[in-house]
């Protein structure tokens, strides 16, 4: 009898301390020398209108083809949140069939200017409201979603809002609660820093932090130094912005008995993520007939440190829905 989805990710999990780990151990990560979080070029950036403004969406494939829309985490832009994943070599049967859209957060791409003093920067409900226009621009009529952090969270209050225009969700380190309290005031420092002293180094220390969890130097100390880098050319007065509005998030207000998620969803999360107890608390109030929850071993920013298990998780549950051969 075929294997469920469910059955096919919870062997991929349990094949971390086995043979796949084996594999992965020789696989090396790019040095600072060769590894680039700007974008190569692969895309085709077009800014698109909606009622808060211009966003920028970058464009990977043959628009004729099912979208996949991606959406970034703070600190960070399309091509450093997604490019070197699906620049992966076992990414490419999925490139093959779809269309790549990845969209930008206003102000947070590459260069950005600072947004205007008198700039309203949208809400978590604004921004999922802004891949309306996204749609509308490039005649898209339903997308696989891929989001990470604060995108995750995006993509997927739109999922609630719009479910007929959402095919499935491919979600790392979700949060589908308001801000804690310490979480909100750490924030609020670090938002205030951010507009009147740019990028320092508690700001960074934080973003390293939501990204890879703790010890990241002793992990992959390369890896760090290259993130660290990537985060002083962000726009600090922008970040701010992205930051206070996703520390205002409301609570997605779903639960497994009253207006959950509709589609499939694949629930991702690193095993030493700061945010596995979000996405255990996420998963619990997701239909369990279309959900799967996947926690990756020994790794907290899951597309840079075992993109290999990422790629091959993404296939699979593309193949049981349906979507990918």
């Amino acid at each position: 009898m075929p294997m469920t989805i469910q059955e096919n990710i919870a062997l991929l999990n349990m094949m971390s301390s086995d043979n796949l780990d084996d594999e992965l151990k020789n696989i090396q990560l790019h040095s600072p020398s060769d590894r680039r979080l700007q974008s190569d070029g692969a895309c085709v950036e077009e800014r698109v209108r909606t009622s808060r403004g211009d966003i920028m969406v970058a464009v990977r494939g043959d628009r004729n083809k099912r979208a996949i829309i991606t959406y970034h985490d703070l600190g960070l832009n399309y091509a450093a949140n997604f490019q070197a994943f699906f620049n992966f070599v076992e990414m490419r049967t999925v490139l093959d069939q779809f269309c790549i859209y990845h969209i930008n957060a206003p102000g947070q791409e590459e260069g950005a200017k600072s947004l205007p003093e008198d700039y309203t920067y949208p809400t978590m409900d604004g921004l999922a409201s802004q891949i309306d226009f996204v749609l509308g621009h490039f005649g898209i009529r339903s997308f696989i979603g891929f989001g990470v952090g604060a995108g995750a969270n995006i993509l997927a209050r739109y999922a609630i809002a719009s479910p007929q225009k959402v095919d499935a969700l491919v979600l790392i380190n979700c949060t589908s609660t308001q801000a804690g309290w310490t979480e909100w005031l750490y924030q609020k420092i670090n938002t205030r820093q951010l507009r009147s002293s740019g990028m320092t180094q508690s700001a960074v220390d934080y973003l390293m932090w939501h990204h890879f969890g703790r010890s990241t130097d002793d992990r992959n100390h390369d890896l760090a130094q290259v993130y660290k880098e990537c985060f002083s050319h962000v726009n600090p007065i922008n970040l701010a912005m992205f930051i206070d509005a996703y520390i205002r998030r409301s609570d997605l207000g779903i639960s497994r008995e009253n207006n959950s998620i509709k589609v499939p969803v694949l629930n991702v999360t690193g095993a030493l993520s700061p945010h596995v107890d979000d996405t255990v608390t996420f998963n619990g109030r997701l239909d369990p007939t279309k959900t799967s929850w996947l926690s990756i071993s020994d790794c907290g920013m899951v597309l840079e440190e075992q993109p290999s298990k990422i790629a091959e998780a993404f296939r699979l549950f593309l193949q049981g829905e349906g979507y990918c051969r």
